[in-house]
């Protein structure tokens, strides 16, 4: 009797322990995992990358701004080219065997309609070309220049900011039709990216990102990738980022724009405003490991197909998560890269995230939550280790139940 007895608490245990793995998605399954992820998925903006900066954790894309290297920079006079720190930026990222995301304006004071427009990085660089030639010009030299080392190109950025452009979204949508026609023309394998828009700033946002969506309706959608920033308050956290993101969908489908991937080419936290309220923030330890490894995370689980961290450079006042040698931002992106490179990816947005990884039959996961209390998690039947993303491991026991908040942990 006493021996029935035990077998039969040792099936309603076990029947427990299943039912609640399959309950946070833990059980081992045949379902085959929805996303891979490449390295790609890994982007840096490295601004002295024409400067033989490389930097220390692997990365797969590099977007080419603020690196001394726009149109105005490289064109100084009409027809004229200081090509040197643009060859050396794109042979550098070739050899660090980075992809490049190149982006093709601001306009140069020589050729700006109204000179008057923005002074960054140049006197007229957010005006509308004074004429449409100087831009197929352009965009002919670069793509002529660079072919297949270059593997996309951008429109322009945060084409919603006066900062940065000062034109229609109509006037944006024949820039990116006019250019387009070139590099399908030049290079068919290059992937052409819309001009970007910030969310943070939604009047802005609201004002020219569902515009420029109509007038790229309008044109035939001339583009491969749309493209947002994910900049915040500087209060902000990765849960905001997320909202951003569905905001960004939101306009997407209501402007029926066709499954094209989504790229976020600039993302960090901390950054002052917007307004006197929002004093910058310096984010670091702890906090900045969690901030780093839940964008990238969360860039798998939203489907957001690249993702370009600003930026790998020294400690500034701008930036609030310092990205370089040392950092606990660096050695998160390292061990996000890590976790989820070559690898199948599929996760579930419940109260405790939970990303699934199959890497060539290796599985393992990731547990965290975006915000609120903690969660509990069961150790998969897989796994033997738990380490966080700052590398930190120790040893955990399948079916025992851990603790979960927003530092992402990976059992495996």
């Amino acid at each position: 009797m006493q021996a029935a007895a035990a077998a039969r608490a040792l099936r309603i245990l076990l029947t427990g322990v299943i039912a609640l793995a399959v309950v946070v998605g833990l059980a081992p399954s045949a379902a085959q995992a929805d996303t891979y992820v490449d390295n790609r998925e890994f982007g840096l903006h490295v601004p002295q990358i024409a400067n033989g900066v490389s930097p220390t954790v692997s990365y797969g894309s590099v977007r080419l701004w603020d690196a001394g290297v726009s149109w105005g920079q490289v064109e100084r006079r009409r027809g004229q080219y200081w090509w040197t720190g643009l060859d050396r930026a794109v042979q550098a990222a070739n050899a660090q065997r980075a992809q490049i995301l190149y982006v093709l304006g601001s306009t140069p004071t020589w050729a700006a309609s109204k000179r008057s427009q923005g002074t960054y990085p140049n006197r007229g660089a957010a005006s509308m070309p004074r004429r449409l030639a100087d831009w197929r010009r352009w965009v002919t030299a670069v793509v002529t220049r660079y072919g297949s080392s270059i593997d996309a190109y951008q429109i322009w950025n945060e084409a919603n900011l006066a900062t940065f452009w000062q034109g229609t979204p109509r006037q944006m949508a024949r820039l990116t039709k006019e250019a387009t026609r070139i590099i399908r023309r030049l290079d068919p394998t290059a992937k052409v990216v819309a001009a970007s828009s910030t969310v943070r700033l939604r009047s802005a946002f609201s004002r020219f990102f569902p515009a420029y969506l109509r007038e790229l309706r309008r044109v035939g959608w001339p583009v491969d990738v749309f493209a947002i920033h994910t900049y915040g308050p500087s209060t902000s956290t990765p849960a905001l980022r997320a909202r951003y993101v569905r905001l960004a969908r939101t306009e997407l489908r209501k402007a029926r724009a066709p499954r094209r991937p989504m790229w976020d080419t600039e993302v960090n936290y901390g950054i002052k405003g917007p307004g006197p309220g929002y004093p910058d923030k310096d984010i670091g330890g702890y906090k900045a490991a969690t901030y780093v490894a839940q964008t990238y995370l969360d860039s798998v689980r939203l489907g957001i197909a690249r993702t370009y961290w600003y930026s790998w450079s020294p400690k500034i006042d701008l930036l609030g998560i310092t990205m370089n040698t040392g950092y606990p931002g660096a050695t998160a992106f390292q061990t996000t890269e890590d976790w989820l490179v070559n690898a199948r990816v599929d996760c579930r947005s419940r109260h405790v995230r939970v990303c699934r990884i199959n890497k060539d039959g290796v599985l393992s996961r990731v547990a965290w939550t975006s915000s609120g209390f903690p969660g509990r998690f069961v150790v998969p039947y897989f796994a033997t280790r738990m380490c966080d993303a700052r590398n930190r491991c120790q040893a955990v026991t399948p079916g025992s139940k851990v603790r979960i908040g927003r530092m992402p942990r990976w059992f495996g």
